[in-house]
């Protein structure tokens, strides 16, 4: 059984401008990010990460490298862990966009499962798809080891939310912190969500 460190990466300025969703624009960490992600590379410090992935956008590769260099490992980019596609979203506050499209929003906070974000981006059931395929390759290339992800918010709690067998409608239930932690067990037919959303690195 595998056991999975999957992080969301640091603070970004859309991040802190309002929440602009940021999805698959290649925003990088705002300094605060960077320290954030020292903060979590500290903690994680006596962690033993045999594998280090994270998502080809670099607010989480940086993320990701930021915390395997204490570990001297390099970091795996693949590029089915990216962010949502959030469509017309993408730049956009959430308040900006119900303003102007709240037949869109409601649509998706009803059944992302069938509805795309954003009109034009990915239904949750297509993100948890790529997830799910990443994660299963994971378990079995890395039996009995632990690894690091870093990825995002949106594509984390899907997939956490999918493997739990929650209606994809309550993904927005499960927090995630920049540099929040997801700690759980993983083998092809099992998922134990051991922690979620460990953050005591970042009051420190």
């Amino acid at each position: 059984m595998a056991k999975i460190y999957l992080l969301r990466h640091g603070v970004t300025e859309w991040n802190a401008a309002g929440d602009r969703y940021c999805g698959l624009t290649d925003i990088d960490l705002s300094k605060q990010g960077g320290i954030q992600a020292e903060c979590a590379a500290a903690y994680l410090k006596d962690i033993k990460f045999d594998a280090a992935y994270s998502s080809t956008l670099c607010r989480a590769y940086n993320t990701a490298q930021i915390i395997a260099k204490k570990h001297y490992l390099s970091v795996q980019k693949d590029d089915r862990i990216v962010e949502a596609d959030f469509g017309l979203w993408e730049g956009k506050t959430r308040t900006e966009f119900e303003q102007e499209d709240p037949q869109s929003w409601e649509a998706w906070v009803i059944d992302p499962k069938s509805n795309p974000a954003g009109k034009t981006g990915e239904t949750a059931e297509k993100i948890f798809s790529r997830m799910k395929s990443f994660f299963d390759e994971i378990s079995k290339n890395h039996p009995d080891e632990t690894v690091l992800v870093v990825a995002h918010s949106t594509v984390n709690r899907i997939y956490i939310a999918g493997a739990l067998e929650m209606p994809f409608k309550h993904y927005r239930r499960l927090y995630q912190e920049n540099t929040g932690i997801n700690i759980f067990d993983l083998e092809k037919d099992s998922f134990k969500l051991l922690h979620m959303n460990v953050a005591e690195h970042l009051n420190d």
